[in-house]
């Protein structure tokens, strides 16, 4: 391999600029991470000089990342003005299509949504494209100059390196080029993900504040079919080509209620999906699955409904039985379980977490399972998530 050496001047812009860079990520994130927090704050805490600090703030500012919100106490001297980042301001553009709906949203960098429009999924990739494009190209049309960038969570892998949707199983879509058609109708910049990923980057940004100081977990999405986000030492790992974490497809179990979306019935995702859970009640009570959605389901269970109170200890033993798998092979702190299930969570959590201790050795130490923190919608919070880390991790 031929080496390339850099010498003089342009060797020491290169480290002045690196160092530059560096430092106003450290700035940017701390506003982020403890404000409202004033200038003198975070030299004390960075060890930068105060006049760095203050020359990377009015830096932020002018870019319209912070904003000024007031004046704090004083410690005997003139008071602190107090940062924090601003908001109001569109930053991100969310995609996040699911099997049943594709949501569209506007939000500033704290990731509060400003604006959304949401319509149903459909098998027709042409309309899909329509329909998204024209919704993004509204929404960057309307907000110039604010340094959009758009982040897209699907229910497939997705190759971050080349920006390429490789594979969406539900639809079996290959190579979907939405992400190429954005950037060439707006020019904004385009990052895409598996929904599980994004979502596992949304508990790091907007989830409890136990799971932000986690470093390994991994984040479990019960949806129409199951996923896995891996957080390695507070990073993402998605292996090649973005592929690491299709763990819906291990074998837990023969004659599921369901197809799994890869055509066995086998997989997890087959036993212990929404769809699978749906299948299984409308099975028991012999109405169907079409008579029922998971909100109406899980509603029954929590009021003691007793065929979906047995349906419910069903599916929570095939989760334990796959989060049981994933103790043993990662052996992580923690696994959070998202997704409209951990509604019902003092109803299935001793199951879950009985069943996974059963192929565990004792004197390992005990890997916690906890609910999701993120809400109802954590795919549209983890395609905000995939801006807002690109840009607090760049900041340059």
């Amino acid at each position: 391999m031929k080496k390339i050496y850099l010498h003089g001047a342009k060797d020491q812009i290169a480290r002045h600029n690196t160092i530059r860079d560096i430092n106003k990520q450290i700035v940017l994130n701390y506003v982020r991470a403890r404000s409202p927090i004033s200038r003198a704050e975070i030299a004390r805490e960075t060890s930068l000089q105060r006049s760095t600090v203050s020359a990377i703030v009015d830096n932020l500012t002018a870019e319209g990342l912070i904003e000024e919100i007031g004046t704090g106490d004083s410690t005997g001297g003139r008071k602190p003005t107090l940062l924090r980042l601003r908001t109001g301001t569109p930053a991100v553009i969310g995609v996040d299509v699911t099997p049943r709906e594709t949501t569209i949203v506007l939000a500033d960098l704290t990731g509060s949504i400003m604006r959304s429009e949401v319509f149903p999924t459909s098998p027709d990739i042409g309309y899909m494209n329509e329909q998204i494009l024209s919704k993004v190209t509204h929404f960057a049309d309307n907000n110039p100059g604010t340094g959009l960038e758009v982040g897209i969570s699907i229910p497939g892998i997705a190759d971050q390196e080349s920006g390429r949707m490789l594979y969406i199983p539900y639809f079996q879509w290959s190579d979907w080029d939405i992400g190429q058609r954005i950037h060439a109708a707006t020019g904004l910049p385009v990052i895409i993900d598996n929904d599980a990923n994004a979502v596992a980057l949304a508990e790091l940004w907007f989830g409890s504040d136990e799971i932000k100081r986690t470093r390994n977990f991994i984040m479990l999405l019960i949806a129409e079919g199951i996923g896995t986000g891996i957080i390695v030492d507070g990073q993402v790992y998605r292996g090649e080509s973005g592929a690491a974490g299709e763990f819906g497809h291990m074998f837990v179990g023969e004659n599921a209620p369901v197809t799994c979306s890869c055509g066995r019935r086998d997989c997890w995702e087959a036993h212990a999906s929404e769809k699978a859970i749906i299948q299984r009640y409308g099975s028991v009570n012999g109405h169907g699955a079409a008579a029922i959605d998971i909100e109406r389901f899980i509603g029954l269970a929590k009021n003691g409904e007793r065929q979906a109170t047995r349906v419910l200890n069903e599916t929570a033993r095939y989760l334990g039985i796959g989060i049981s798998n994933l103790i043993i092979g990662f052996s992580p702190e923690t696994i959070v379980v998202s997704g409209s299930i951990v509604k019902a969570w003092d109803l299935i959590s001793e199951e879950i977490n009985e069943m996974a201790k059963r192929s565990i050795r004792h004197e390992l130490v005990r890997t916690n399972i906890v609910p999701s923190a993120l809400g109802d919608n954590p795919t549209i919070l983890g395609s905000i998530s995939l801006v807002l880390s690109r840009k607090f991790a760049s900041a340059n």
